[in-house]
């Protein structure tokens, strides 16, 4: 059964997006944020203390990903061995082998190809899949409607600058975080999915590694479900008889990427509460519309329009093999505690299904989508720049009051080279919006070049303009410098309940000496349920440890050490300062001098 297409394209409108345009928008979209910062709280710093620990292993870098991963005695929140030890690599490669970078950078080079590969795996998958025969436009009676592989190359192109213009992609995709390499996986599975008819050996070894590497990285649940719902999707598929040939295969790669996460112990399930899921459903909802911003709407468009295509029993790959992707990662999202992490990884598979809806806009929709976006992200770019005027020159007052209450005690200073940035981007913007306005071409991405370059003006513009003050903010800088100007050059410090990026920031940052208090003491941790057992004094002085003259410990449990010492159990020690960070009134390490 043939099912009409709502796809009516003329060959005039399958024009590509000029390649060196696509190129600059995606490097300086992927580079800006990865570069000239240090990491930000909490996941990404945290990463970090992780990659570093394993430099410092003493195990050799090619068992790394086997090496359970250690902070201060604390497991990673998320078992990702790969992702660590890709990290790990580029720090002992450049820093400590070559000399080239600093830590902080080596370790984000990795991540920024992984960024990189992401948007070429999502340009691959949806030009395979815009080849499908039920994808393409209508045959016009009399000849003039687009060429097939040149409407699938304008639909890749636009597929770059739908994945470009979520607003969910700014911050997390410039982390280097477990959360940006199984990003890069499940895109690398999407296109492995898209190639199973035309290219069936590169599709099962792109499948074979994309299935592992989805493990190693952090999410082996994930991986078995995606794997197997291809593999439902390839045994059923009607569109050619080449992909259900790999349905065995399929499923031989889920129970290798099963037995290796087994054998390494990645099981962690992290499954919320179903009554907290109901709780939360409205907040998740808010945070879906925004994180996915603008592909939803055009996502919703798709599935109207394409309904024929997708919710008959004569389905087309091209729209089921991203949506079964995007509705069991996004039902995953649901039951996890990292909601935000999870939805990030739809976004491949929500560009590829927003972008067919490109054929099928009428002129005023279009016309719609690209006034609201021409005001939307000149409207923050405006803002932006008034704020940086602010802070820098104190004029207007209200908006540097607003930035002295949010981050109090920073202090400005020009920089020409992040003014410089900041003035190209804007004037670049300007000639788009003037060549978008002055000319109407007829090109389907014209409708996503606004979108796609307003994230890019305006991420760019938080991070040349805004980058001091979000650093600041953001940071652990300022807080692990005040700490080291107070402890000064001691040979050690004791710790007490540190949180992983605290512990990071002190260790790497501060280049302090931690010590678990409670290792050196292990009686503090057991329950005194008796008079004699609460009065009985353990002190460092009494072991063969380590002998430290500070403690430091996180706010919220400096009432835990004050008790110790009325107790009489660990010594004479005193509060010698409370520092707090400057943009967190809720943050604060309490350091104890020893009397």
């Amino acid at each position: 059964m043939n099912t009409p297409t709502p796809a009516i394209v003329a060959q005039q409108s399958v024009r590509r997006f000029p390649r060196w345009a696509l190129l600059a928008i995606g490097f300086i979209y992927v580079v800006a944020g990865f570069v000239g910062r240090a990491p930000w709280k909490a996941a990404d710093i945290t990463s970090y203390g992780y990659m570093m620990e394993l430099t410092q292993s003493g195990h050799p870098w090619w068992y790394w990903p086997f090496t359970p991963s250690s902070l201060g005695g604390l497991p990673p929140e998320i078992d990702s061995p790969l992702g660590y030890a890709l990290g790990a690599w580029f720090i002992e490669l450049f820093t400590n082998y070559f000399h080239f970078l600093s830590a902080e950078s080596a370790s984000r080079v990795p991540f920024i190809a992984l960024f990189a590969l992401t948007l070429l795996c999502t340009w691959h998958s949806v030009y395979q899949l815009a080849l499908s025969p039920k994808a393409a436009p209508v045959q016009f009676a009399f000849g003039g409607q687009a060429n097939s592989k040149d409407y699938a190359l304008t639909l890749a192109d636009a597929s770059v600058l739908a994945l470009i213009s979520a607003l969910g992609l700014a911050q997390l995709g410039h982390e280097i975080t477990p959360s940006l390499a199984q990003l890069c996986m499940v895109s690398m599975l999407m296109l492995s999915l898209s190639l199973m008819v035309a290219h069936p050996y590169k599709a099962q070894m792109t499948l074979c590694v994309s299935l592992v590497g989805l493990s190693l990285t952090g999410a082996p649940s994930l991986s078995i479900f995606l794997g197997l719902a291809g593999a439902i999707v390839c045994a059923f598929d009607q569109d050619s008889k080449r992909s259900k040939e790999h349905f065995l295969l399929i499923i031989f790669f889920c129970f290798l990427s099963a037995a290796l996460s087994e054998y390494l112990h990645l099981w962690q399930w992290r499954i919320t509460a179903m009554n907290r899921v109901w709780a939360e459903l409205p907040s998740v909802g808010r945070l879906w519309i925004w994180f996915y911003w603008p592909l939803w709407p055009l996502l919703l468009w798709t599935l109207w329009r394409w309904r024929n295509q997708w919710a008959s029993k004569h389905w087309s790959r091209h729209l089921i093999t991203p949506l079964v992707q995007c509705l069991i990662i996004s039902g995953s999202a649901l039951l996890t505690l990292s909601q935000e992490r999870t939805f990030l990884l739809a976004l491949p598979s929500m560009a590829a299904l927003s972008i067919f809806a490109l054929p099928t806009l009428g002129r005023s929709v279009k016309a719609l989508i690209d006034w609201f976006t021409l005001l939307l992200f000149s409207s923050c770019a405006f803002v932006i720049w008034v704020i940086w005027i602010a802070y820098q020159t104190g004029w207007p007052t209200q908006p540097a009051r607003n930035v002295e209450r949010l981050v109090p005690g920073f202090v400005s200073h020009f920089e020409f080279s992040a003014f410089f940035l900041a003035v190209i981007a804007t004037l670049s913007w300007f000639a788009v919006v003037h060549w978008r306005i002055g000319r109407n071409p007829a090109a389907l991405w014209k409708t996503l070049v606004l979108p796609a370059s307003g994230a890019a003006l305006c991420w760019l513009l938080v991070m040349s303009l805004w980058l001091s003050p979000v650093d600041y903010a953001r940071s652990y800088v300022p807080l692990s410098n005040s700490v080291k100007l107070i402890v000064q050059d001691a040979k050690c410090t004791y710790s007490w309940k540190l949180t992983r990026p605290q512990m990071t920031a002190l260790k790497y940052q501060a280049h302090l000496n931690l010590v678990d208090f409670k290792m050196i003491n292990p009686l503090l941790g057991a329950d005194m349920d008796s008079g004699d057992r609460q009065r009985e004094k353990i002190t460092p002085d009494s072991s063969n440890a380590i002998q430290c003259s500070w403690i430091i410990a996180s706010g919220e449990h400096a009432k835990e050490i004050t008790e110790l010492v009325d107790l009489g159990r660990i010594g004479h020690w005193q509060i010698s300062q409370t520092i707090r960070k400057p943009s967190d009134p809720d943050e604060d390490l309490v350091l104890f001098a020893h009397q």
